[in-house]
């Protein structure tokens, strides 16, 4: 391990890391918690993103405004965050400011009040930001998306949950489900910039974890994805939004560098297949791209791109050939060599940021159950062969497997299975 990181991991199953960053005066320190939306059982669906929310309403030593006017003070930078397998909260400080930058956090995540005047405000909030996701057609198709592909399984459930369910929300039950998930043996304390690993230890051992809060995670089933076709009209779009995805590899697979890296060379930037062929050649979209999410133990590629609606047929054919390329003929050395490069770039202009850092360790101790080294990820990155992304094409771009969803004013537009094969 790299001698400027280092771990601790208390009885309690709390761990504790820090990246030393000589020569700054910053420091991010966040509190990151193995639990997200996957795991909640159906009846809570979005419980967790509703806790991220509430414990900023007040705890027994600060009101909600007291908290508010504390992260003003500390420079406001304070990020929270609720993804399907991970919840996050995280603060970028002076170095002198740690002390009290995790005294707050500590405060509102092992002793929010969770009053019920304050949670019913609270749902009204969450209800509206899911009233705003709806009414975005980036975010809405993405909701459809994920419900079909992961059916029957919390991966296919929002965040955010539904209306009813954080209608549910009462003192009793956002209590019960905090001290279940949000416990010592769920958290890794994260911290990175000019930070003291043994002061940082001294100061996790010190929090008082309300009695019972000791429960580790519960899993959920790998998910068995679908190929759904899903065309959602609504008229008064003047852009359709697509998305064309299959199923991927596990975010702790060995061959994720090689995933990586084929995802980029699709879609990954400026240089990529699908920018130059989408928007340079044809001008069909101003935006489009690939991303890969990696989940524990499955995982999603997806291509997503805005155009007329009377060129999604156009455009799905693009996506579709270079997709079909890839698994017939691979990809050449000098687009290998120039995506490993940007990617090497990426990695490396990201060390400097000390909120990056901080988040990276936690991820990696969340998903690897270690710390991963930069030299192992580039060592990683530099050993992928074409052969090895040609392979991630072969086994997981199959005509069975490629899903596609689109929304806008597409009364007219049909797609088929026939149009998808690859």
């Amino acid at each position: 391990m790299n001698e400027k990181i280092s771990k601790t991991r208390l009885d309690s199953g709390l761990t504790i890391l820090t990246d030393t960053m000589p020569g700054v005066r910053s420091v991010t320190v966040g509190f990151f918690f193995r639990v997200g939306s996957r795991n909640e059982p159906l009846e809570l669906n979005g419980i967790t993103h509703f806790i991220e929310h509430s414990v900023f309403k007040g705890t027994r030593r600060r009101t909600a405004k007291q908290i508010a006017f504390e992260q003003d003070r500390l420079g406001g930078n304070l990020d929270a965050f609720t993804t399907h397998e991970e919840t996050g909260f995280a603060v970028k400080v002076l170095d002198e400011q740690l002390p009290a930058a995790f005294d707050l956090l500590a405060d509102i995540l092992t002793a929010p009040r969770f009053e019920a005047a304050d949670l019913i405000n609270e749902q009204r909030v969450i209800i509206e930001e899911i009233k705003m996701m709806d009414d975005s057609p980036e975010e809405l198709l993405g909701e459809l998306f994920y419900a079909d592909f992961y059916p029957d399984h919390p991966l296919g459930l929002s965040i955010a949950g539904t209306p009813a369910t954080v209608r549910s929300f009462d003192s009793e039950k956002t209590r019960a489900y905090h001290a279940e998930a949000f416990s010592p043996g769920n958290l890794v304390i994260a911290a990175a910039g000019n930070i003291e690993h043994d002061r940082l230890v001294e100061m996790a051992a010190a929090i008082d974890f309300p009695t019972g809060h000791t429960k580790a995670a519960n899993g959920s089933e790998p998910p068995r994805p679908a190929a759904p076709i899903i065309i959602e009209s609504k008229r008064d779009l003047e852009q359709a939004h697509v998305l064309i995805a299959t199923p991927f590899i596990d975010g702790r697979d060995a061959r994720r560098y090689a995933a990586d890296l084929l995802t980029n060379v699709i879609g990954g930037g400026t240089s990529s297949r699908l920018w130059q062929k989408v928007r340079e050649d044809r001008g069909l979209a101003y935006s489009v791209g690939t991303s890969a999410a990696l989940f524990r133990d499955c995982g999603l590629f997806s291509v997503f791109a805005g155009t007329s609606p009377e060129q999604v047929g156009e455009l799905t054919d693009i996506v579709i050939d270079e997709m079909r390329w890839v698994v017939k003929n691979g990809v050449s050395e000098e687009e290998l060599r120039l995506t490993k490069d940007q990617t090497r770039a990426s990695i490396l202009l990201g060390l400097e940021d000390s909120a990056g850092r901080a988040a990276s360790l936690a991820n990696s101790e969340i998903v690897h159950g270690r710390i991963i080294p930069v030299e192992e990820t580039l060592a990683g990155i530099e050993r992928v062969t074409a052969s090895d992304v040609a392979e991630i094409a072969r086994e997981f771009f199959t005509s069975e497997r490629v899903a596609f969803a689109a929304i806008g004013d597409l009364a007219s537009v049909t797609i088929d299975r026939e149009r998808l094969s690859i």
